[in-house]
């Protein structure tokens, strides 16, 4: 993998880069839509290729279950396997340490701002626990009991063959106190340092930064990944409890990691958020935000219909206004979706539960997102994006 800055921002850590890798190039920031299963939910890879997206990120957790890494390499790797000839990223299981562990029993998601209305509460049993060794848990699928090392996540994600790859770590809860968070950042530094000893192909490994909503266990965290041979970082775990400490998480962060390799934040993905974190240096997001707000009707739409920082730039097709209206999702969108159908016709859809819904809902949210961003790189690229955020923003 290589990694090539072409410009940067005068009055803020924004960049516009590539990144070559084995499967074509990523031209950042770029936003990733999440294929867990090996698939976009609903969405063939032709349509995410016309879409625009130029990497997909699969979930090493459900893939090793599911159908297994070993299978995956028997039939060619992930890119023949799913019909996928750009690049892909694996994450390496370590979300699911914290999803199907302290997530699981408190019904808390790793992003929870209370002010927003997230707030904790008790849910069901856990099914993952960490210890020294890994992540020690129960299939979702048929309750076999599975121990992943940070060895084993190397190796099932060398055999899934991505072309860059993630260590295996602990995503903290945004409930956890400095202590645990302390121990979880040291133990997840650990399994790093083992990650990088097991690590034997080509693919590109990036090291995750920890360290919770904590100044001095982030900067820890960020100096010791830095310190270490990475092809590029990934920011993780909890990050605070507002936007507010998002950002500042960040600005803590940022100015530790080598500028001249690539910076993923996990899990991130909405409209105001990608303008603040480019702006502070982010160059790759994931999130299932657009596909899964899809599913239950939620479309994005620009300023010029309304979209705005209130509504976060979006609105529910269900609704009845929409029930006789022949404009397209969004009439300054040209994806499939909008081309073709309007308001009323995929209103009625998801009236009716029909399938299509979700499919067309999904094409449209994706290349919204996929998209902006790519116009939000062109603005770094002419120097105009105080300029567009404003425009967007305001």
């Amino acid at each position: 993998m290589r990694f090539r800055i072409i410009k940067r921002s005068r009055d803020s850590w924004a960049r516009a880069a590539v990144i070559e890798t084995p499967h074509g190039k990523i031209r950042t920031p770029a936003f990733i839509p999440v294929s867990t299963k090996a698939s976009v939910k609903t969405l063939s890879s032709e349509e995410l290729n016309e879409i625009g997206a130029e990497v997909l990120m699969n979930n090493t957790y459900h893939l090793m279950l599911k159908p297994g890494s070993r299978t995956v390499k028997k039939l060619g790797g992930l890119h023949r396997f799913m019909h996928w000839n750009k690049a892909i990223i694996t994450d390496s299981g370590g979300f699911q340490a914290f999803s199907l562990g302290y997530g699981k029993e408190t019904s808390v998601k790793k992003i929870y701002f209370p002010d927003e209305g997230n707030s904790g509460r008790k849910g069901s049993e856990r099914i993952a626990k960490v210890n020294e060794n890994g992540v020690e848990f129960r299939s979702i699928y048929d309750n076999g009991k599975h121990l992943l090392m940070p060895e084993d996540s190397i190796r099932i994600q060398e055999e899934l063959g991505a072309d860059i790859i993630l260590v295996l770590d602990e995503c903290t809860s945004p409930l956890a106190g400095y202590d645990y968070t302390k121990k979880s950042m040291e133990l997840t530094n650990r399994w790093a340092l083992r990650c990088i000893k097991a690590h034997k192909s080509k693919q590109a490994l990036f090291g995750i930064v920890q360290g919770g909503e904590y100044k001095d266990l982030r900067e820890e965290s960020a100096r010791f990944i830095a310190s270490q041979p990475f092809g590029g970082y990934s920011i993780g775990g909890s990050l605070g409890k507002s936007k507010k400490d998002m950002h500042r998480i960040l600005r803590w962060v940022v100015p530790l990691l080598d500028y001249k390799k690539p910076r993923h934040l996990l899990g991130i993905g909405a409209v105001e958020d990608l303008f603040e974190t480019i702006e502070l240096g982010m160059d790759l997001f994931d999130c299932v935000g657009p596909t899964r707000i899809a599913r239950v009707g939620i479309i994005y739409v620009s300023p010029k219909e309304g979209g705005n920082r209130k509504n976060k730039f979006r609105y529910r097709i269900t609704r009845k206004e929409f029930e006789h209206d022949e404009k397209p999702l969004d009439p300054n969108c040209k994806c499939y979706a909008c081309r073709n159908y309007t308001r009323a016709y995929i209103r009625h859809l998801f009236k009716a539960n029909e399938m299509l819904a979700y499919r067309l809902a999904s094409i449209h949210n994706l290349h919204f997102i996929v998209n902006l961003v790519k116009d939000i790189r062109k603005a770094i690229l002419k120097g105009t994006l105080k300029r567009m955020k404003r425009e967007w923003m305001s």
